[in-house]
């Protein structure tokens, strides 16, 4: 429940922190802004907070065009307390339901139509399809504001079939023609631009020191303000760079996608890999209430790799072995498997081609070997789920493997790596105290242990 309270004082004093925690909306100009809206702040007998945009949005009110809820993070009230809402949250994310059918995403879940529309319902008070539509009208929003892409390019970026579909959908939805917030510019030459805000604080300076350490050479590159890789998404193919820009609280993201109809899907990953939805004032006030005794580096965020397949492959590759040591392995994986790009670069290496060579390059042993060709092998049939807590059925892979994957490629917030001889060196520091008291944000307790020893071997627990 929204404490007004806490809203009042957040959206007077555009407090930065709270940008996406809630909206305020108008009722004198039916229009729901940020906390941080630069506009003269409401009388509060005009105003009424909502969670999230999508519930102002249903009670009637359009976005503002200074503030532009659009580019806000994302509010904590998107995410399900349900393992299934949560799940079918993520996979509507990533375009589920603009590529396949509802029917479809069902049958992924597991679950029937009917008691999947009950689910959205109580979670978020609309159906999958209006929760869809919401989220591809707000990214054909930023599109408009952000990008020099032409409105039918926008539609098509966003999901939608038809440039009609897209000006009624648009219309309905934000209350203004596409064509009224950004009139016609040209095709864009080159790379796209976007602003992906945060909440503050981020502690890049901590995530940085954790790539610098793990980076591989072709696949990605770091600087003093930003991180950057290729891509592949499905059939897609591109690149990115993520500039950070703390004064705006945001990064600024300079991509390219041979295929900019899967742009919606691929920004969304962007934030996943870059932690930008973490409330991360939140989780560590719940880690000092229960870990009164550990030092916290302020606004930690979890360090994302592109897939899950990515971050289980690193993570075999990884087992027993120091850091350095992977990074090598990873290095040599990519430059020898991966489909070249531009510069010198490569895309990651497909679970068709990892499952197909030997291996034989690879200093490791010839288990460890059998292991990766067996778990590309299982992806490149569709037969992974992409729940790395089912793997461990997969002779070779361990529960180490399987956590260190779902924190990296998912973004799972709740992983304790217990065999990570980083976190072991570092247990002292929870004086005795249960790790699992840091629950729901255990993986953040596991990066600010990480954090004291930089240059950790992570390693699976030998049987």
């Amino acid at each position: 429940m929204l404490d007004p309270t806490v809203c009042r004082c957040a959206r007077l004093a555009r407090d930065a922190r709270f940008d996406g925690c809630f909206v305020t909306a108008v009722t004198t100009t039916g229009i729901y802004c940020r906390p941080i809206c630069p506009a003269t702040p409401p009388l509060e007998r005009n105003v009424r907070y909502f969670d999230s945009a999508l519930a102002a949005a249903e009670a009637g009110f359009r976005p503002c065009l200074r503030c532009r809820p659009d580019s806000a993070p994302d509010s904590p009230a998107w995410r399900g307390s349900r393992t299934t809402l949560e799940r079918a949250l993520r996979l509507i994310d990533e375009g589920a339901l603009e590529t396949g059918s509802l029917a479809r995403l069902c049958e992924r879940l597991g679950i029937g139509e009917r008691y999947l529309r009950r689910l959205f319902q109580a979670g978020i008070g609309v159906s999958p399809k209006a929760y869809a539509l919401h989220r591809q009208c707000l990214f054909a929003k930023q599109l408009l504001h952000d990008t020099d892409l032409a409105i039918a390019e926008v539609a098509y970026a966003s999901g939608f079939g038809s440039l009609r579909r897209f000006n009624a959908s648009f219309k309905d939805r934000v209350g203004l023609a596409p064509r009224e917030i950004r009139r016609g510019r040209g095709n864009p030459r080159g790379d796209l631009c976007l602003w992906l805000a945060y909440r503050p604080p981020y502690a890049w300076e901590a995530l940085r020191a954790f790539h610098a350490a793990r980076t591989i050479h072709g696949l990605e590159w770091l600087g003093e303000r930003h991180y950057g890789r290729t891509f592949r998404w499905g059939e897609a193919r591109g690149h990115f760079t993520a500039e950070h820009h703390p004064q705006r609280h945001a990064f600024r993201v300079r991509l390219f996608t041979d295929a900019p109809t899967h742009l919606a899907p691929v920004v969304r990953r962007i934030r996943r890999l870059l932690d930008l939805d973490a409330d991360t004032a939140t989780i560590e006030a719940h880690l000092a209430r229960a870990l009164p005794g550990l030092p916290l580096i302020e606004g930690l965020r979890l360090p994302g790799t592109w897939s899950p397949f990515e971050a289980g492959v690193r993570a075999i590759l990884g087992q027993q072995i120091s850091v350095a040591a992977a990074r090598r392995l990873v290095e040599s994986l990519v430059t020898g498997l991966g489909e070249p790009a531009n510069e010198g670069r490569y895309h990651f290496p497909s679970p068709a081609a990892i499952a197909a060579d030997d291996l034989a390059g690879l200093g490791m042993p010839e288990s460890r070997r059998a292991t990766l060709r067996r778990f590309a092998d299982w992806y490149a049939h569709g037969e992974a789920g992409d729940d790395p807590g089912t793997w461990t059925v997969l002779k070779g892979i361990g529960p180490w493997t399987a956590r260190y994957a779902a924190l990296r490629g998912t973004g799972h917030p709740d992983i304790w790596l217990a065999g990570d001889a980083g976190v072991r060196r570092a247990l002292p520091l929870l004086a005795g105290t249960d790790p699992a008291v840091a629950a729901p944000w255990r993986s953040y307790l596991t990066l600010q242990l990480w954090s004291r020893d930089p240059q950790s071997r992570t390693m699976e627990p030998r049987p």
